[in-house]
């Protein structure tokens, strides 16, 4: 029988890591805010956000992720490394072939409508700022669960193999900071700006060289050339819940069995 256990791969390890930071960080800001409701002072900014710890710490620490996502690096994600020249492998096919790409136009509509819902609350003062950085870093956690466990926006409009072939993935961060927008603060905007800088950078490079980010003409998106192997800790995750429920639906008819012969 085929050994299907792998160990998990260092970038994979790095993204557990960013996945518990981003839990602390989220539960930190939401007890800050009760602290801040406790004192009267929900309505900002009520004081410089540099005066206040964990909001400083929440935007240092994704500066420093998203300026490192700037240049080429091995720990960091495949699907975000496509875009640069030294990670193309050529194939020798000329033909560019981007099944996803008809989608992306819809996945930003949606996401543009779906954050106006709480920027307008924002405007209309039923939001404050706390509250639109909380939803970023809500989203940041949301992130990290796409990446390790599931994927909507894969399953229901990309449809693409995994992260790594994935044409929106550099989108993460602009996506995160969206709710920025409607903030008063140029402070926090700076995270928003620089993640459109990302963003435009990734649309950019895809326009002018589409061959990185189709398998058939850069190996490096190829299985064989992928060092991260999400897919297989995915896949062990979903076979861990088909035993679960097989487990339960044999443990209710035992029990459902023993309870007849009574």
């Amino acid at each position: 029988m085929k050994n299907n256990n792998k160990k998990i791969s260092a970038v994979s390890t790095l993204h557990f890591i960013r996945l518990a930071y981003r839990s602390v960080l989220f539960v930190s800001l939401i007890v800050g805010y009760i602290m801040y409701c406790i004192d009267g002072k929900v309505r900002f900014p009520s004081e410089p956000y540099t005066n206040i710890p964990i909001i400083m710490v929440v935007w240092v620490i994704f500066m420093f992720e998203m300026l490192i996502r700037f240049f080429p690096s091995r720990l960091e994600s495949h699907g975000s490394q496509k875009q640069f020249k030294r990670n193309y492998i050529k194939t020798g096919n000329t033909d560019i072939n981007i099944h996803d790409n008809n989608s992306t136009v819809l996945v930003l509509l949606i996401w543009i409508v779906f954050n106006m819902i709480f920027g307008t609350l924002r405007m209309a003062g039923i939001f404050d700022d706390w509250i639109m950085i909380l939803l970023c870093v809500f989203y940041s956690l949301c992130d990290m669960i796409c990446i390790l466990f599931f994927c909507p926006f894969q399953t229901l409009f990309m449809k693409n193999k995994c992260c790594s072939a994935c044409r929106i993935y550099n989108w993460d961060y602009a996506m995160m900071f969206t709710p920025l927008f409607f903030v008063d603060s140029l402070f926090l905007k700076c995270l928003l700006l620089v993640s459109l800088a990302l963003f435009l950078r990734w649309e950019i490079t895809f326009y002018r060289h589409p061959e990185y980010f189709s398998e058939n003409t850069n190996g490096y998106l190829k299985c064989v050339n992928c060092k991260e192997k999400l897919c297989v800790h995915k896949k062990q995750l979903r076979s861990f819940w088909k035993a679960r429920d097989r487990y339960i639906k044999e443990t209710l008819r035992r029990l459902s069995s023993s309870d007849s012969h009574e």
